[in-house]
């Protein structure tokens, strides 16, 4: 009876580990998802070079207690694109998009957006918010106005 009772003590608590250590992983894979971005001068900048893995990147900004988050990622061109991490429609789920190949994927509604369409004529909608940014040599501007044009989304 004592050893039933020990074994079932046992099966419990591994269940229970490996329970813990899911939630573990989820959750910090989910705070890593953003990087914070560097600001001088009135500027973000973030290197051109860290987009060249073809992969969206992540940042946040903080601004008046908001945390701002946004993403670049390189078109298939070679052209940069920024974007915020919401739109119009669905920004009050607070989901923003992730990459699916070469498009964009709300992980609100499922639409999805090419990323070598996004930019200053493509608004609105579901569409990412637009994110004005300069590139110059080997670094990609954005300005803190800009960012904090696109409090109303978070």
């Amino acid at each position: 009876m004592v050893t039933r009772n020990v074994k079932q003590v046992a099966v419990a608590l591994v269940v229970l580990g490996a329970v813990l250590a899911g939630v573990v992983s989820v959750f910090a894979f989910s705070l890593g998802k953003y990087e914070k971005v560097k600001i001088s001068g009135g500027v973000a900048t973030i290197p051109v070079s860290k987009l060249a893995d073809g992969k969206a990147h992540f940042y946040k900004f903080e601004s008046a207690g908001k945390e701002i988050t946004f993403f670049a990622a390189k078109a298939a061109d070679g052209s940069v694109k920024t974007a915020f991490d919401a739109c119009d429609s669905c920004y009050k789920s607070k989901k923003g998009y992730e990459q699916q190949g070469d498009k964009m994927n709300c992980k609100n509604c499922n639409q999805k957006f090419a990323i070598d369409r996004l930019g200053p004529n493509v608004t609105g909608g579901c569409n990412p918010g637009y994110l004005p940014h300069q590139q110059s040599g080997s670094n990609i501007t954005i300005s803190v106005n800009d960012l904090k044009g696109g409090a109303r989304y978070f």
